[in-house]
């Protein structure tokens, strides 16, 4: 009934058609993706299933990565898999070949945070009926993709958009045009270093950690030739004061990266990116525009409750996804690897702090 097969370069465009425009098709998925994380600790392995006539009906692109002195890999398929997830003949020909893959590439795990709200109680039974189990971390952003989100349905026209928004919201968007800010939409490689530059001051000020720029310049490199990613640049009396990254892939389209400078804060310049990044989606005929990661659905006491309230302020719908969930392959190595991954990621946080204290301006 289906037969799977690896994909390989020479199918690139007829992948990443089919994963645009699939159910639950994400942009983590793409081919270019797995190339992105290809350059670090990760290999990608893209299968995919087709009927009789060489139709696609469902894929997977995994996520392979070494464990070191174990002799043993993980599998990691980052909002996988894509297809009809309702159907169970289809998902279990499609997870039977991942079985066949791990055996081969001797892993342990394979680890997916599916784009499914969680209220899809169909598909957990599924998950955990084909031996998959919860792999919680914890509440706001402790998995590998975030659980909570606001998203925006935007099949409406531009100006229901902005009439749909908080009152404040609006106001803000106003002010910042008001102000005199601009908006930069035609960006090259050239402002990418400036958007950088920014992104580092906002980490410093709200206390979180930033990839290297090499990630950022990968990102360029494979994601804006065929049009998947897109840098906005906010300008005010000719400066720099703010900047974002946006991927668009399908009728979909995320907001991924924000940066804002300490200065001119007060000209709102973050309301005007998100409302032109808005725009350019539905220019695009997307249909949904996702804010990305909150901290759940969070009291106003919170500390992240002003990134909740930023977000919520466009009108878009707070969504909370399944989660995270394993298939394991071999029971006693999974059983160490949940011993020895939260040490991992502790070295890996101090090395980290310590390569900014010794380095701190990146040098």
């Amino acid at each position: 009934m289906y037969h799977s097969r690896i994909i390989g370069p020479e199918d690139i465009a007829a992948y990443n058609n089919y994963i645009a425009w699939a159910p639950k098709g994400h942009i983590l998925q793409s081919y270019e993706w797995g190339e992105i994380k290809g350059r670090g600790e990760w290999q990608p392995l893209r299968l995919i299933l087709e009927n009789e006539q060489q139709e696609p009906q469902g894929a997977i692109s995994i996520l392979k990565r070494s464990i070191p002195r174990l002799g043993r890999t993980i599998f990691y398929a980052p909002r996988g898999p894509v297809g009809d997830i309702h159907n169970p003949v289809m998902l279990d020909a499609l997870f039977n070949e991942v079985k066949l893959l791990a055996k081969k590439h001797r892993a342990i795990l394979l680890k997916i945070d599916p784009d499914i709200p969680v209220q899809d109680k169909l598909f957990a039974d599924y998950l955990r009926s084909r031996g998959f189990v919860s792999a919680e971390k914890g509440e706001g952003f402790e998995g590998v993709q975030p659980k909570h989100v606001f998203r925006l349905d935007i099949k409406a026209d531009i100006e229901t958009l902005f009439e749909q928004c908080h009152q404040k919201t609006r106001y803000n968007i106003r002010l910042a045009q008001k102000k005199g800010v601009t908006i930069l939409e035609n960006c090259s490689k050239e402002d990418l270093p400036v958007f950088y530059e920014i992104l580092k001051e906002t980490t410093e000020r709200d206390k979180f950690i930033v990839r290297p720029y090499g990630y950022f310049s990968d990102l360029w490199d494979y994601l804006v030739p065929p049009g998947y990613l897109k840098l906005f640049m906010a300008y005010y009396e000719g400066r720099p004061v703010a900047g974002t990254l946006a991927f668009l892939f399908g009728d979909k389209a995320w907001y991924i990266y924000g940066a804002s400078s300490n200065s001119h804060r007060n000209v709102m310049p973050n309301y005007l990116l998100q409302w032109s990044m808005i725009k350019w989606a539905k220019a695009n005929n997307c249909t949904l525009y996702d804010f990305r990661g909150v901290p759940g659905n969070v009291p106003e006491d919170h500390p992240l409750y002003g990134l909740y309230r930023f977000k919520k302020g466009f009108d878009g719908e707070y969504t909370e996804f399944i989660g995270e969930y394993d298939l394991i392959f071999s029971p006693f190595y999974y059983r160490l690897w949940t011993i020895l991954e939260p040490l991992y990621q502790k070295n890996v946080r101090r090395l980290i702090r310590l390569k900014k204290v010794l380095h701190p301006k990146g040098s």
